[in-house]
């Protein structure tokens, strides 16, 4: 065999050895994923509340929903598609300033001791409240009217940027989101003062009483045993209006959207002993240049966004069910103006991927999910929506 004959056939097999391969790369290659495309549903057409701003589940295995009405009630009902009325569970409307009924939490071992957790804001004078209840022994769909016993009391200049959500953390303790409490700019400073609890995530131990209080502070907390003042159920500081957090329940990361002053709106991861920056920055815009701190002991936000996609951001969750699989990990989360809802992959902190899953026509109040972990949302006129998967067109 003359060279010129072996070179061709070397030819020939490299080339079949080669298409080979590439045929078998092709055969290998992953089905082309659909592309999911998103919208809301009502969840239960068949009812309707008077300004809901909170969904809430019992996590006792009863498979029921709470909705939270700022005006002053909570209604519990069954969480089924065709349920027909929803019952009243706790009614403080008489209590409540201006439709401040503001958040609503289980204690995690409400299944035995009947405990929950409001926060409101109450006159004579201003104040926010956090407070504990019971639901009665005999049912427990209705409350034991006497067993409020007050928590905290936090005095408030102005009605404005209460906060509001409550929510147990992995570690047993209860979170509480307080706002700055001022109408524009935190023109007090309440945000960046660490003896004032406003514009802060707090902290305390609820099952045990202390000295003169009704709760404890976790030994762990930032300023436990500080000489200079600063508040010990401090968590973190630095916010604007945290209006909902939530704590993922698979990394037991702590996310909150902050609601933004004039130009963004952000989403934080929050960690203990952290400052988040408000008012000395809104996102990463600099608010106010007087402040002298040194940027670096800021903590930044994971993702931020002005005001071409929206005015006032609504914290969420991160999807943990079985209904959305593309959305499993994603925090999902809102804008109460624009009616934007989104999914932010934050699997890696420092690289977040955010995309819109759907534009509504909706005044997004709050995100909530059930005992499967299945989400849901409430808006300003009355309804609880879910997210579904559109139909493919």
């Amino acid at each position: 065999m003359n060279r010129k004959t072996l070179f061709v056939l070397l030819v020939i097999i490299i080339l079949t050895i080669g298409g080979s391969y590439e045929l078998n790369l092709s055969l290998k290659k992953p089905p082309t994923q659909k592309n999911v495309t998103y919208e809301a549903k009502v969840a239960f057409p068949n009812l309707s509340f008077e300004y809901p701003d909170g969904i809430y589940n019992s996590s006792d295995g009863i498979n029921r929903l709470f909705v939270v009405g700022q005006m002053g009630y909570i209604y519990v009902f069954k969480n089924e598609r065709n349920v027909q009325s929803a019952n009243v569970f706790l009614d403080i409307h008489d209590s409540v300033h201006l439709g401040a009924l503001l958040g609503l939490t289980f204690h995690p071992n409400f299944a035995k001791n009947g405990l929950f957790y409001i926060y409101y804001l109450t006159d004579n004078p201003l104040r926010s409240v956090i407070a504990q209840w019971s639901a009665s022994s005999n049912n427990t769909n209705e409350v034991d009217k006497t067993s409020q016993k007050i928590l905290l009391e936090i005095p408030q200049q102005y009605d404005s940027h209460g906060g509001g959500q409550l929510a147990f953390g992995p570690d047993g303790y209860l979170y509480i989101a307080l706002g700055d409490g001022q109408p524009y700019g935190d023109l007090a400073g309440n945000a960046q003062n660490c003896s004032k609890l406003q514009g802060k995530i707090l902290r305390i131990d609820v099952n045990i009483s202390s000295h003169d209080r009704e709760y404890a502070i976790p030994p762990d907390n930032p300023f436990v045993g500080n000489s200079a003042g600063y508040r010990e159920e401090i968590y973190a500081w630095g916010f604007r209006n945290p209006w909902r957090f939530s704590f993922d329940p698979a990394s037991g990361l702590l996310l909150t959207g902050d609601v933004g002053q004039d130009s963004m709106e952000e989403i934080d991861v929050v960690e203990k002993g952290k400052n988040y920056g408000w008012n000395i920055m809104e996102g990463t815009l600099s608010y106010n240049s007087s402040k002298n701190l040194n940027l670096t002991d800021l903590t930044p936000q994971i993702w931020e966004y002005g005001r071409d996609e929206g005015n006032a951001t609504i914290g969420g969750f991160v999807y943990r069910g079985s209904k959305l699989p593309e959305l499993v990990g994603s925090y999902i989360y809102g804008d109460y103006v624009s009616g934007r809802i989104w999914a932010l992959n934050c699997t890696d902190t420092s690289l977040p991927l955010n995309r819109e899953l759907l534009k509504t026509n909706l005044k997004i109040t709050s995100f909530g999910i059930d005992e499967k972990n299945e989400l849901y949302f409430c808006a300003d006129n009355g309804k609880i929506y879910e997210i579904a998967e559109a139909p493919e067109v």
